[in-house]
């Protein structure tokens, strides 16, 4: 008996404060079959995560809970940095994306337990490339 090769749906939130960069983000990621949704800040994003835990843990059918996080680090008020260090690093891989590429931005972002860094600007070859690679490691994938 045969039976359907389906991969499961990939789900990644993606945050950053600029709607264009969202949006090239999710249109690269969508057009490789992740299910997409997006935060414009920190608080937002842990707000999201906390809130797909909890539907998680009630058992509700709503979107996958995110596996990878795409997270801008300069955004107004949190920066992703201290976003990266507030979730749950055994759930979720973090993706850092940032137009700040110096050493102590990636120091930073290592220490608060990014698992990849990719600086803007990013071809779309590049950015699924690092997704796929901690999808990879993700076995719930």
């Amino acid at each position: 008996m045969n039976r359907p090769t389906t991969r499961p749906r990939r789900a990644v939130l993606v945050v950053d404060d600029d709607d264009r960069v969202r949006a090239v983000v999710r249109a690269v990621l969508e057009a490789d079959d992740f299910q997409v949704a997006e935060a414009a800040d920190g608080p937002s994003a842990l707000e999201f995560l906390s809130a797909e835990s909890e539907q998680a843990s009630d058992g509700g059918d709503g979107p996958a809970r995110p596996n990878v996080l795409v997270l801008d680090v300069m955004m107004p008020g949190m920066d992703g940095i201290e976003v990266c260090r507030q979730i749950d690093h055994r759930t979720t891989k973090v993706l850092m994306l940032t137009a700040r590429e110096d050493a102590a931005t990636r120091d930073a972002s290592a220490a608060a337990g990014a698992d990849a860094f990719l600086a803007k600007p990013f071809s779309a070859v590049e950015l699924l490339d690092a997704i796929e690679a901690l999808s990879a490691d993700d076995p719930a994938f």
